[in-house]
């Protein structure tokens, strides 16, 4: 069942490693090789077992034992219990969801131990009831995700009884909802935008490429049909399950308010020329999903794999998506899906794919969709809607990205908010759109902006907060917003801060960095320029130098110092590092950083 799966994630941090392969892209991927084949072979007959609660699950019998932390629980039974029992089991719960960010998974008919003891009917139907009266005191919402009856060889005593995995969801008392972000990634013509446009709209494709129109922002890209900017759009999901789109409603305010899981879906391009685009899409909404689009009936080619690089590069869990499923021949849908397992069992990526076919499948995939380890890939159809009710529960249970405890001590330092959109409306006048890395930030809040081109920070007041198009007046760490300022300012660009002034943020021009070349055609010396791309920064740098060598080439691990050439700009120690020009790519991690000296940083 999922909590299987759930419960055999890695904690082991991935390790780079020198390869010596000549393409580019396998350099890239093998920096990821994290373990052994006996490692996978583990991992790969794990899954081949089955699912404990899978109704064709006949070898594994048992579930790990009941995890102390996490938003697990075994309920043996809930059958009649005293209204202390009642107070006392509504506060576990309470605490089981505040341990899921609002999600929690209730295994009824099992014991602490994991063994699957089972229920009567009677007794199932009574503790599902007493598990919908915790919720209801909670204001939580309730979703039996599956029932399973056990067969008589489980118990040979008793032959009709069966266990239960309930999903029990409560939208945080400070959110509309539960929000996710998942980027959208894959070659050019895979169909990204036609499957966002058939899951945000509520209607298939024609076949020509009808659904993605809503996706388009710019007059180009309706003529060419292709991607080259950044766009969004939203799917919702009720508390039944059930789901919320522009088929149901008429705006995105009405999604909002009538859903308790939001998805903001970031539709990338997937043609080399926009690549740059695409990386900074990428590195500047910090994704907590990726969705990779592979077309059936091309497989795996142009930027796909370097796609796949980023994604591991940036260590952000993925899923796939192989599309055009009604123009595929069968023989050639097997071998793309033959050759994406292949790719992924293999060195560079070290992966477990997992094929998703039946329901039960989608719950085992939504618990380990945090896994290191475990890849779903569905195959759909955007013109006959051919799995994309899988694709659909699956996003439904995808769980939030970030730990309660994680998510507190975020919230809990001063305010910083990474700018990657910029628009000046009239009667509104500066509105920057960007992404909450920490803190709490309120209307007519008093922060920093900047580094402005001397590296200095202009005070300003945020006037107005918008999500999803509706007023709000809190943003809390990791969610994206829209603020207005009350002042306009000149040259405001992407990669700007607005920070708490307690942050006390400093500019700087040169930074140290440990960076891995993945590829470069020769060798990289002091002078060498290329584009960095750090969160939502992006800026040409210069290597000013190279620590105990002379150069470095393709698979060198060296620290290095780097100079941005324009203008200064506010990073941190720790940041993710990607580079690239032309043929030449590297990644890297932020060791140390210089602050400029000037009279005074804060403009009075």
């Amino acid at each position: 069942m999922a909590i299987f799966i759930q419960q055999q994630r890695q904690n082991k941090r991935h390790k780079t490693k020198s390869i010596g392969s000549p393409d580019p892209m396998d350099a890239f991927l093998g920096l990821y090789d994290n373990g052994s084949d006996s490692d996978d072979d583990e991992w790969i007959s794990q899954l081949e077992l089955g699912d404990p609660l899978a109704s064709n699950s006949s070898q594994k019998k048992n579930l790990p034992p009941e995890p102390q932390s996490g938003n697990i629980e075994y309920k043996l039974k809930l059958v009649n219990p005293s209204e202390q029992r009642i107070q006392h089991l509504v506060t576990q719960m309470k605490w089981r969801l505040r341990e899921g960010q609002g999600e929690a998974i209730y295994e009824i008919g099992v014991g602490d131990d994991g063994f699957l003891h089972g229920l009567s009917r009677t007794d199932m139907d009574a503790s599902l009831d007493t598990l919908g009266t915790m919720a209801r005191r909670l204001g939580a919402s309730v979703t039996v995700l599956r029932r399973r009856s056990l067969d008589a060889t489980d118990n040979e005593a008793n032959a009709d009884l069966s266990v239960a995995e309930v999903l029990v969801r409560k939208v945080p008392d400070d959110q509309r909802s539960i929000d996710l972000r998942v980027a959208v990634l894959g070659n050019v013509e895979v169909g990204k935008s036609t499957l966002i446009g058939v899951l945000t709209q509520g209607q298939l494709d024609n076949g020509r490429g009808l659904a993605r129109l809503n996706m388009f922002r710019h007059k180009h890209e309706f003529q060419t049909g292709r991607t080259s900017s950044v766009s969004h759009d939203i799917l919702g999901f009720d508390s039944s399950g059930q789901i919320v789109n522009y088929e149901q409603a008429t705006t995105a305010e009405e999604i909002c308010d009538n859903c308790s899981k939001l998805l903001t879906f970031i539709d990338l391009a997937g043609h080399h020329k926009y690549l740059r685009t695409t990386i900074r899409g990428l590195t500047s909404y910090s994704p907590h999903y990726v969705m990779l689009i592979v077309s059936g009936t091309s497989g795996v080619v142009g930027t796909t794999r370097e796609h796949l690089g980023l994604a591991l590069a940036l260590e952000v869990p993925f899923f796939i998506v192989v599309t055009k499923q009604d123009v595929t021949r069968p023989p050639v849908l097997a071998d793309t899906i033959q050759h994406l397992e292949t790719h992924l069992k293999g060195p560079g990526c070290n992966k477990v794919p997992f094929r998703i076919e039946s329901e039960d499948d989608v719950i085992t995939a939504g618990a380990a969709s945090l896994s290191e380890k475990t890849v779903p890939i569905f195959v759909v159809s955007s013109v006959t809607g051919r799995g994309l009710n899988l694709l659909t529960k699956f996003l439904h249970l995808l769980p939030p990205g970030w730990g309660a405890l994680e998510r507190e001590k975020m919230e809990q330092e001063p305010v910083e908010f990474q700018i990657y959109e910029t628009f000046c409306l009239p009667q509104v006048g500066t509105v920057l759109g960007g992404l909450l890395t920490q803190g709490v930030l309120t209307e007519n809040m008093n922060l920093l902006l900047g580094p402005l081109e001397d590296g200095s920070f202009h005070p300003v007041q945020v006037q107005s907060i918008q999500r999803y198009k509706s007023s709000c007046r809190v943003v809390r760490a990791g969610q994206s917003a829209s603020l207005a300022l009350n002042i306009e300012l000149p040259n405001i660009r992407k990669g700007m801060i607005l920070a708490d002034p307690h942050l006390n943020p400093q500019a700087t021009l040169y930074f140290q960095a440990t960076i891995v070349v993945l590829f470069h055609s020769t060798s990289m010396h002091k002078g060498f320029q290329t584009t960095v791309h750090i969160g939502s920064i992006q800026q040409t740098a210069v290597l000013e130098g190279i620590m105990a060598q002379k150069h470095i080439s393709t698979n060198d691990t060296a620290s290095v110092l780097f100079r941005f050439l324009q203008h200064p700009e506010f990073i941190r120690t720790g940041s993710r590092l990607l580079f690239r020009t032309g043929s030449t790519q590297g990644i890297g991690k932020i060791t140390q950083v210089f602050p400029i000296e000037i009279d005074s940083c804060v403009e009075k």
